[in-house]
């Protein structure tokens, strides 16, 4: 038991000292629904304030979510769900209490009642109530305790081997899982695309779009609350930040392209991008989603329009939706050439002296993982950039296919070709909501078939330390296997819920969207 862990029972059981003899047991006493419940002392490793939770799909839906507790993941379930007593919600007086049979959960209760030391004597098998009531979740009765004429004694093993039954053959195979990663999913056509297609990302300054290849862009961040200012620097220069640990100079495209400035919104994002051997961030109005353009598509920036001085930082134009939008390709390599940039890069490592470490850092990719963060309601969920394929707009009306799996909402023409279009709400039992401006669909190939699956909204690129990334809880087999990893970031107060895209569709699901693209 924690420090906590004992303030929290002392102030149960009122202060009082129990004297212990060789026969007596220590139990926590707690109230769920109406009853009075009590667990043997031994598997609780702590009670604590019921925590906030990220919801988990594919989950029992006696689960809460996920919590984390000093760095480490913990499932909290609730017991009045699955005692079948009437929801209720959480109050100053509900707790957590923490019990580790192989896997520690934390299951909320009403309130905790006291500590209390039972001798053998008052401890009573189940045999002569269980024709009145269900005791298959009992291990015992403990009578004239606490005030109480009886009190059931919960058997926990048989409440998560019945919750969660798949737990114990699920951890054997986590390691596997887990280990698998998502090479599969992050296969495609090898090098046979590359040269026929650009793969950028795309967002706006004031009102128009502009794109940055996807290669050169090494994470999409939001804009922190703090900017520290740099002495005497170009008017583009907003400042530096600090990101995991390393300062990163901001530059500003609404300045340096010369248009109106605005204050910094909700929508506002940080594009991180490589420069010779270090980075930039680059302060945009938002982002829009992961282009996948033909080369045919794209020409070259004519040289009348191209912009004088000592940068010209937009190279190719793309000419997308017949022509209707234009797309203007920023090259990062005429950006490093811009002595606004130069300078402030120059300044930072002047000033940190630590421009090795900086440029290592952004170097290794062996100490993080690049992950698309999207979100379905409150919960956030990554998936590895290089298993996504672009993120386009969800039209207005998608086309419905006769016969098409259930699974598939409808599908779109992208480019030419036919993309069938998962409700990835749907997928994960989620409640599914109307469309809106915000939705996006991610498009993955999974073992040889596009699909694209409709999120409510894609929030970043992140960079993830590789030691922020563990084995999920085992709650379901559908869920190990599909959510199988978690990228917990303590200091940031957030969990990403890791998806392996090859796992998003079955074998018959996959035959049924091969056969809508033929």
């Amino acid at each position: 038991m924690t420090s906590e862990t004992s303030t929290e029972v002392s102030a149960a059981a009122d202060g009082k000292v129990i004297a212990q003899s060789s026969d007596t047991r220590q139990y926590v006493t707690f109230v769920a629904g109406d009853e009075v419940f009590a667990v043997e002392m031994t598997p609780v490793q702590e009670i604590i304030r019921v925590p906030s939770v990220v919801r988990v799909p594919l989950s029992p839906p006696t689960l809460e979510g996920l919590a984390n507790l000093r760095g480490k993941v913990l499932p909290i379930v609730s017991l009045r769900r699955a005692l079948g007593y009437a929801e209720r919600e959480s109050d100053d007086a509900s707790r957590a209490v923490v019990i580790d049979l192989g896997q520690p959960l934390g299951f909320v209760v009403d309130r905790v009642a006291s500590v209390v030391g039972v001798e053998g004597s008052k401890i009573e098998g189940v045999e002569g109530i269980s024709g009145t009531v269900n005791t298959e979740l009992l291990s015992g009765l403990i009578k004239d305790i606490g005030g109480h004429a009886m009190v059931m004694v919960l058997n926990f093993e048989k409440l998560i081997a019945q919750e969660f039954a798949h737990i114990a053959a699920i951890s054997r195979a986590q390691g596997t899982v887990a280990a698998k990663g998502m090479a599969q999913a992050a296969t495609d056509d090898g090098g046979r695309a590359v040269d026929a297609e650009l793969h950028l990302v795309s967002f706006d300054v004031a009102g128009q779009e502009y794109a940055i290849a996807i290669e050169d862009v090494q994470e999409i961040v939001q804009i922190p609350e703090q900017i520290v200012q740099v002495p005497h620097a170009q008017s583009h220069v907003l400042g530096v930040m600090t990101l995991r640990n390393r300062l990163l100079p901001l530059v500003a495209l609404r300045r340096m392209f010369g248009l109106t400035e605005q204050d910094a919104s909700d929508q506002s994002r940080i594009v991180v991008v490589a420069i010779g051997g270090a980075s930039v961030g680059i302060v945009v109005d938002n982002v829009n989603e992961v282009l996948r353009v033909a080369r045919r598509d794209v020409e070259v920036m004519p040289a009348m329009l191209a912009r004088d001085g000592d940068m010209t930082d937009i190279t190719d134009i793309c000419r997308l939706d017949k022509g209707q939008r234009l797309v203007s390709i920023i090259s990062t390599n005429n950006l490093f050439r811009h002595s606004a940039i130069k300078e402030a890069l120059t300044k930072v490592s002047a000033n940190t002296d630590t421009s090795d470490d900086v440029r290592t850092s952004h170097d290794s990719t062996g100490d993080d993982e690049q992950v698309v963060v999207f979100r379905l309601g409150a919960e956030e969920f990554g998936v590895p950039i290089d298993s996504v394929q672009e993120i386009v707009r969800v039209p207005e009306k998608l086309t419905h296919v006769p016969k098409a799996p259930a699974s598939v909402e409808g599908v779109i023409n992208l480019r030419g070709s036919v993309l069938p279009v998962v409700d990835l709400r749907r997928r994960l039992g989620l409640p599914t909501i109307e469309r809106n401006d915000g939705q996006r669909i991610v498009v993955f190939l999974i073992r040889g078939v596009r699909t694209g699956f409709i999120v409510d909204a894609v929030a970043e690129v992140l960079k993830v330390p590789r030691q922020a990334i563990e084995p999920a809880p085992c709650l379901s087999a559908e869920q190990s296997t599909l959510l199988a990893r978690m990228a917990n970031l303590e200091k940031q107060k957030r969990m990403l819920q890791l998806i392996d895209p090859s796992h998003l569709l079955g074998e018959g699901e996959l035959s049924g969207m091969a056969a809508l693209t033929a």
